[in-house]
């Protein structure tokens, strides 16, 4: 399929400072648009950003068939725009949308539509360390019905939004002992918007206690670790790196797949196993707890300060060498500023376009 570009007669860049952009409210000028109709995907475009007419019966408002994804495009030395991992993102997707009832979108037409966004609004990528281009696709049902059942219609969308580093501090987290995020043979595994609006309860307790994101147990014992609310995580003990393994409740984090090749490569040993919150309260307490830090596409790499456990605190080292480490690695690939030995970055090319 073509994709058809029309571009904004009135940008809006030069009203933006770039130093100072607030997290998730400054949008680019345009969006990527698709349609699924008559059981096929058609009209990609780019076009100016705009608001969409939408039915009060909209399955999506009633029924929660909505997903999304979250990846960032960043500058070379060259000033080129560049995409981490774009065909993971396309892939993680349809394993949502199959999860959630709606149609795959084809992945080569992903790809291809975050390219065209991008190059239109390549203007719009901070250039400042550790800030990047933000880019959000998503697909909803449109359709306007009330009825329990799949929807017919849809509507696969990109937008974009200039950001700046998302945590400028280590991290202190709350372990969840009442609400939950996930369970097995639920949609933990699925980057759906209902997973994120039944986090938001739990995260403003956290917030009003102090601490900064929920770390969430698994929904029967309340003991095993299963992942942040904007990331995964990670904990280095006595010298080896485990993480939560992929338990069906568990988001599979391109980040996180990044951050165990990256760790691999440097010769650490990553295991991934479950993990009890009682087991890292104990390495704390014996001090083979060295590091611990979240990773995703919107924070990178969050260093872990503490986290809030009942009435006790585990503490976590002051200093996070190998995480630091592995943030310069992951940012010095994303600009060029090293070799990527793993062909992760995709340049944004537009030549097949029109």
């Amino acid at each position: 399929m073509n994709i058809t570009i029309t571009k904004t007669t009135a940008s809006k860049m030069d009203t933006i400072d770039f130093d100072n952009i607030p997290l998730g409210r400054t949008f680019t000028d345009h969006m990527f648009i698709c349609d699924y109709t008559d059981g096929q995907w058609q009209n990609p475009r780019v076009m100016p950003l705009e608001l969409i007419p939408t039915h009060p019966a909209a399955m999506a408002l009633h029924y929660g068939q909505a997903i999304f994804e979250g990846m960032k495009s960043t500058l070379s030395r060259k000033r080129e725009p560049l995409l981490f991992r774009p065909a993971e993102n396309a892939s993680r997707l349809n394993a949502s949308a199959r999860r959630m009832g709606m149609p795959e979108f084809p992945e080569d037409l992903f790809v291809e539509g975050l390219k065209a966004l991008v190059d239109v609004e390549k203007g719009w990528i901070p250039p400042a360390d550790g800030s990047a281009l933000y880019l959000r696709p998503f697909m909803y049902a449109d359709e306007p019905f009330i009825g329990m059942r799949a929807a017919t219609s849809f509507k696969f969308i990109i937008i974009a939004s200039p950001a700046g580093p998302f945590f400028s501090k280590p991290v202190k987290l709350w372990a969840e002992k009442k609400y939950i995020r996930a369970a097995t043979g639920g949609t933990g595994e699925a980057k759906a918007a209902g997973n994120y609006a039944a986090a938001i309860r739990p995260t403003e307790i956290a917030k009003a206690k102090g601490y900064d994101q929920v770390l969430w147990l698994d929904a029967n014992e309340h003991t095993y670790i299963q992942e942040v609310g904007t990331m995964n995580i990670f904990f280095k003990i006595d010298g080896q790196f485990i993480t939560p393994n992929l338990d069906g409740a568990v988001l599979h984090g391109i980040t996180r797949k990044s951050v165990i090749d990256l760790l691999k490569h440097k010769g650490y040993t990553v295991t991934e196993r479950p993990i009890t919150i009682d087991e890292i309260a104990e390495a704390a307490q014996n001090g083979t707890l060295e590091e611990a830090f979240g990773t995703g596409t919107a924070v990178g790499i969050a260093y872990i300060q503490k986290i809030g456990w009942g009435d006790d605190t585990i503490k976590v080292s002051e200093t996070h060498p190998v995480g630091e480490d592995v943030n310069d690695t992951l940012n010095a690939i994303k600009t060029g500023a090293q070799e990527d030995v793993f062909g992760w970055m995709v340049p944004v090319t537009t030549q097949e376009l029109v």
